[in-house]
């Protein structure tokens, strides 16, 4: 085993004013890929304008998607063997030109391309912002630091979108990517300079260089097949092909992380119960939150007539429930010995504003939608830290990165699976809906002829249209919207009683003392011989 892989704590020796210093500037990396995620949805439209690449839309939005999924758990397991250090800088760097390059795109393709290039290192940042953390502080002030950089994603998501637009209308779309250059040069000079770098002897023959292709080839048509189920049915050649595609290309990478000496992800460590429960619970929760923040535009706009822009607005306040749970879950798990309920209290409070969300009709209070969605925020806070933590205080310190790399994985692919599936629910059910409502109404042949073909909900909330059509036929549309955001979210709630469920299974490990420092569970992971007879020696 690599001298990489039983490196001593990252703070070992290190000042206060060192470890804040650090703290400060891992905080900035994560900022800097957080608030690109927000920041660049208000200028969506205003590109389309000027790139004339309406065709091409959703890309821009997949490009990045698909390849920061994809680099995660690459990153993480490079992380570990190399140190956190290198990575970082590298990711902060190549995140800063990749921007730049997407302020200057010409058009589209260009674009495009330039976003895939920032999603690569957009992964390599998430995978090592929260291992970051486990290297910074011990497991008892892990949580606490979770929280707080909980509450720095949960601010970029607040000011993001008024930031966006803000640089979109008074200065123009290309300042949205180039922003990010002067907060990447602060984020760089701080990491450098307080990040301490540990020194390591592992090469590139241990990169499991097969295990990254199989898992990139099986990734990348999995996410893009999910993705474009948008507007090609599930049936379609272009999804099944490439579900197909994706189903054997995870396949070969299962078979050959069983076969390699430093797999990117070592199964063996599925056997443990905190970090496959913390996967688990974290695929099923992201489509609540998905659930919640992708569609609740449509409650606002298209059953309670709001605006777009004061819809944006009215999302705000479930981040700082977000925030503030996560802050109150870091504080909590050092003090309560059973902190698995702390999960089961989270995702139970997820499932209540999940239900009230789906009790929203066209007569129901802005404040009661805000109001749900603060319920959402605090369930969803709860979950963050406390998984995280579980996960990185359960296994060995040589898998900090691995660990730390596949919840993002995890959430990520849940809440693309989540997109993908609540969007198939919506497309199916709207119309439906929308011709039981209208014919309800019994209005004359030429009325309820200018019925939006398809009942897409784009269509049903197109501004001139609906100032065309009769009030009562514009109450209609909004009813429809509201029965199959009904089937919506309780279905999303049904996936999140699974989660609930899974969460009384994780298998809590003391965040003070020996065990938790040493990083086992109550069955610790035995990866290869030199760790069998540790183990046995300690016992």
């Amino acid at each position: 085993m690599s001298e990489a892989m039983t490196q001593a704590p990252m703070t070992q020796g290190l000042s206060r004013n060192r470890v804040i210093l650090a703290t400060a500037g891992t905080m900035l990396a994560l900022l800097l890929a957080a608030l690109d995620q927000t920041i660049v949805g208000t200028a969506i439209p205003r590109i389309v304008a000027d790139l004339n690449g309406l065709d091409r839309l959703a890309w821009v939005t997949t490009a990045y998607l698909v390849t920061s999924t994809t680099m995660t758990p690459i990153a993480g397991k490079l992380g570990d063997l190399f140190g956190r250090k290198p990575f970082l800088l590298a990711g902060m760097i190549g995140f800063v030109v990749a921007s730049a390059f997407c302020g200057l795109a010409q058009d589209m393709t260009q674009l495009i391309v330039a976003r895939g290039i920032q999603g690569i290192f957009g992964g390599v940042l998430f995978a090592t912002v929260f291992t970051v953390i486990g290297d910074l502080f011990a497991p008892a002030q892990r949580a606490r630091a979770q929280g707080l950089f909980g509450a720095v994603f949960g601010l970029a998501s607040i000011v993001g979108p008024t930031a966006g637009g803000f640089i979109t209308d008074h200065f123009s779309w290309r300042w949205v990517f180039e922003v990010n250059i002067p907060v990447g040069i602060i984020a760089v000079a701080v990491v450098a300079a307080g990040l301490p770098y540990v020194k390591s002897k592992a090469s590139w023959r241990d990169i499991d260089y097969f295990g990254a292709f199989t898992l990139a080839a099986g990734v990348v048509p999995l996410l893009i097949a999910l993705t474009i189920t948008r507007d090609h049915a599930w049936s379609s050649f272009p999804v099944v092909s490439l579900l197909v595609l994706a189903a054997v290309m995870l396949a070969a990478f299962v078979f050959v992380e069983s076969r390699v000496a430093e797999p990117i992800v070592p199964l063996k460590l599925f056997k443990n119960t905190t970090f496959s429960v913390s996967m688990l619970v974290g695929f099923l929760t992201a489509f609540g939150m998905f659930g919640s923040i992708l569609f609740t535009p449509l409650v606002f706009q298209g059953v309670l007539g709001i605006s777009a822009t004061n819809s944006g607005a009215l999302i705000t306040p479930m981040m700082f429930g977000l925030i503030g749970a996560s802050t109150v879950t870091g504080f909590l798990m050092r003090r309560i010995k059973y902190y698995r309920f702390l999960g089961t209290i989270g995702v139970a409070v997820m499932i209540f504003g999940m239900w009230l969300l789906s009790q929203i009709t066209p007569a129901s209070a802005q404040w009661q939608v805000v109001a749900d969605l603060v319920i959402v925020g605090l369930g969803i806070g709860t979950t963050f830290p406390l998984y995280l933590t579980a996960v990185q205080v359960a296994l060995p310190r040589q898998y900090l990165g691995v660990a730390s790399s596949q919840i993002q994985f995890w959430r990520n692919l849940g809440g693309t699976v989540g997109s993908a599936i609540l969007g198939a629910v919506l497309a199916n059910r709207l119309p439906s809906y929308l011709a039981t409502r209208v014919s309800a109404l019994n209005l004359p042949p030429q009325v309820t002829g200018s019925l939006p073909k398809g009942g897409s909900a784009n269509s049903i909330l197109d501004p001139t249209l609906l100032a065309k059509l009769p009030p009562a036929f514009v109450h209609a549309i909004r009813l429809a919207l509201s029965d199959t955001l009904h089937d919506i979210y309780f279905f999303a709630g049904a996936i999140l009683v699974v989660a609930l469920i899974s969460t009384v299974f994780l298998k809590e490990v003391p965040l003070t003392g020996d065990r938790a420092e040493k990083g086992f569970d109550e069955a610790p992971v035995i990866v290869d011989e030199e760790q069998r007879q540790a183990a046995a020696v300690t016992a």
